[in-house]
């Protein structure tokens, strides 16, 4: 029973995966079905964790540069709690905490490569974040977005208003390509 990449035989399409939280870095899915429940076994294996706590630590490690939704992550615990991969633990209070069964670590034992590539994937996104949604990035983001639904947000913008601010755009676009 291996995961796959891509699409998944036991959701029948993959579908889990999608961009959740998704934060800064390039467009489209960060993680599969058959990944994020490799990703989730992997860090469960590490120490039990609750659904939450995952969720941070996915954050974390991709510099908050991704986090999935819990709407991807609880069914994801789910179906590997219903595989016999992931079982719940006894804990105080309402959380679910769940910890790696010798399925799973078997699982993992099998997949170790692919785990290790998907984790070095979330450390790229995470490096790939940092440079650029820096600080400075940012806030320039945050003005220039400001400056055009300010400029652009009345009733009264003429198409060479519009014409306009698209050049400046293109135009600094061409230089940030040439740096």
């Amino acid at each position: 029973m291996r995961f796959g990449m891509g699409y998944d035989s036991w959701t029948g399409g993959g579908g889990m995966g999608g961009r959740g939280g998704h934060r800064g870095g390039p467009r489209g899915r960060v993680l599969d079905g058959g990944e994020l429940k490799l990703v989730l076994l992997a860090l469960i294996a590490e120490a039990p964790r609750h659904g939450y706590d995952l969720i941070r630590e996915i954050e974390a490690r991709t510099g908050g540069g991704y986090a999935p939704s819990p709407g991807v992550v609880y069914p994801t615990l789910t179906l590997l709690t219903d595989m016999g991969l992931i079982e719940e633990q006894a804990t105080e209070g309402t959380r679910k905490r769940f910890a790696v069964t010798e399925a799973g670590r078997e699982q993992l034992t099998g997949d170790g490569e692919q785990v290790a590539a998907l984790f070095e994937r979330l450390k790229a996104l995470g490096a790939h974040h940092a440079r650029t949604d820096a600080g400075p990035i940012q806030r320039a983001k945050a003005n220039l977005r400001a400056a055009i639904h300010h400029r652009l947000g009345g009733a009264d913008v003429s198409t060479e208003t519009l014409h306009a601010v698209a050049a400046i755009l293109d135009d600094a676009a061409q230089k940030v390509e040439r740096l």
